[in-house]
């Protein structure tokens, strides 16, 4: 990555936009497309869709999610704590004691999550993971009507922590699963955009919307825009830390390139496509399996009108879905290099239909 590219990627990263509020998150990555897109446009869903070289053949659709998790003000009480529920799927034992930001119409304001203590606790109360409604968020009001002047029903929630590198060009940061996938999916048009007078195929790269609360942006997104190729980016466990099983889900490591995904859920040429283009330019990978359905907008790429020819890159991720997830700058380089070498190798002759 060089200076702009970290700069772009922290930017997206400083963006707090849950599921169905990611109106910041969008202006950043529109901003940083629009020089070198022919046409960018955001469709009524929210989704934002760039688009290079419009009469090229095939046409393939880059998705990656750029919604993240976060909470939702349900109620205020009498004495001005804020009830909330979840956007997107949480663990709940990781929310309490917390720093958040509530999003309100006159900025962000600063809260905690808060939870009885445990000096408080009986000894079976300690023994239990909290529910959602037994948890409140603090913002040091002091009354209902205090809170209301705030904040109303329906802000959203997230937590206020942000980026930080850490050693072996590993970083940490809340909303790396998908601010990654964004992040290479407006790279990779970038990239392509620079050597376009080699491009023969119309490449639509995509900050698709609401993934955590039900895949709904990628389906308006690759009806609206007929791609024939359509390739999700989003984030995949890490299986290098302790307590993992591999026998269950396979060998995967941080630094080591994206996971290349085979199942019902990819076509076996767009496979070979992108494994070719890494094998082709040094670029490292990591194969994996996926048999079934999988849990991300590769099924809703898929399925679009008479279908669509998918493929799956996955950005390995530690502690996936909680406030300090770690990821590889190095797989998000990789993932940029395999994506538009895949993309400048397509033409109005490329295969897709199986065998």
């Amino acid at each position: 990555m060089d200076k702009k590219q970290i700069e772009f990627f922290k930017s997206l990263l400083s963006a707090h936009s849950p599921s169905g509020y990611e109106q910041d998150v969008r202006k950043v990555w529109r901003e940083h497309v629009c020089d070198a897109a022919d046409e960018v446009l955001t469709d009524v869903m929210g989704n934002c869709i760039a688009i290079l070289n419009p009469g090229g053949t095939p046409r393939v659709l880059l998705a990656g999610h750029c919604d993240e998790i976060g909470f939702q003000v349900s109620h205020i009480d009498d004495n001005g704590y804020l009830c909330f529920k979840p956007i997107g799927g949480h663990d709940t034992s990781l929310i309490p004691g917390r720093r958040v930001l509530v999003h309100t119409q006159k900025g962000a304001i600063p809260g905690v999550t808060g939870k009885k203590a445990i000096h408080l606790m009986t000894e079976e109360e300690r023994k239990k993971i909290p529910e959602i409604h037994d948890l409140w968020i603090d913002i040091a009001a002091g009354s209902r009507e205090e809170a209301q002047e705030l904040v109303r029903i329906g802000d959203c929630i997230t937590h206020d922590l942000g980026y930080r590198e850490l050693r072996n060009n590993l970083v940490v940061s809340r909303a790396l699963d998908d601010r990654t996938g964004a992040y290479v999916a407006a790279e990779t048009l970038l990239a392509c955009a620079r050597r376009k007078s080699k491009l023969k195929a119309c490449v639509v790269a995509v900050a698709t919307v609401q993934e955590e609360v039900g895949l709904r942006g990628a389906i308006t997104a690759a009806f609206g825009t007929r791609p024939d190729i359509g390739i999700c980016i989003d984030v995949t466990h890490a299986t290098d830390s302790p307590g993992m099983d591999q026998r269950k889900h396979g060998v995967v490591k941080l630094g080591k390139g994206p996971t290349l995904q085979r199942g019902g859920s990819v076509n076996p040429h767009v496979f070979d496509l992108l494994a070719k283009a890494a094998k082709g330019h040094n670029l490292p990978f990591q194969p994996a399996a996926s048999p079934g359905r999988v849990g991300n907008d590769t099924w809703s790429l898929q399925v679009v009108r008479e279908g669509v020819a998918t493929g799956t890159v996955g950005i390995p991720l530690r502690y996936m879905h909680t406030p300090s997830e770690v990821g590889s700058l190095d797989d998000l380089d990789a993932a940029v290099g395999i994506l538009s070498e895949f993309c400048l190798s397509l033409n109005a002759k490329t295969k897709l239909i199986p065998d």
